[in-house]
């Protein structure tokens, strides 16, 4: 199977799962050893601004992007925080996921949140989504998610609760069209 890495998994109807029911999930890193993803439309009750009070990282004022909800990136390591964002060098752990893209697990990027230093454009979530060689491929044929290529404009200008619908709109499909019913020929 080809690499989903740099797509996102949709939820079909049908997956009911209390970490991925309507999720969309941004996969990260998709390999033979496994997948690891972010669940980018499912927000907790936790601004922005209370995480970073909570790490003794309060910034100096409170702005307006900074009142906006963590996430929840998956179930794993549920206390381990995530940055999605814009590329911008210069924290001490980073990967480039794609060309518009990269991912951050080092303090030194909350530090720069509603700063000038701040990466244009971010989310950050707390925990991730992963698999183990071979399940996400079961979890595929198994009709459980739909794929689709990743874009920033989903991932940082649309507002969570419209995500799902507009990964969907993405593949051309109606979200009422879809069955809950897995089939195989």
């Amino acid at each position: 199977m080809d690499s989903l890495q740099h797509h996102f998994l949709i939820a079909m109807p049908s997956l009911k799962d209390p970490f991925f029911g309507g999720a969309v999930t941004y996969v990260c890193e998709h390999n033979d050893e496994g997948a690891m993803g972010l669940v980018i439309n499912i927000p907790i009750d936790l601004p922005l601004y209370e995480l970073l009070a909570q790490l003794e990282m309060a910034p100096e004022d409170e702005r307006s992007e900074l009142k906006r909800p963590v996430l929840q990136g998956g179930p794993v390591a549920a206390d381990r925080g995530f940055v999605l964002h814009t590329p911008k060098n210069g924290f001490s752990s980073s990967q480039l996921l794609a060309d518009n893209l990269m991912i951050t697990t080092s303090p030194d990027v909350l530090e720069t949140l509603g700063s000038e230093e701040a990466p244009e454009h971010y989310l950050v979530a707390l925990g991730y989504a992963g698999w183990t060689p071979g399940q996400l491929e079961q979890e595929l044929s198994e009709n459980s998610w739909l794929t689709v290529p990743a874009d920033t404009e989903l991932l940082f200008d649309t507002p969570f609760s419209k995500r799902w619908q507009q990964a969907i709109a993405r593949l051309g499909v109606d979200p009422q069209h879809l069955s809950s019913q897995v089939g195989h020929g």
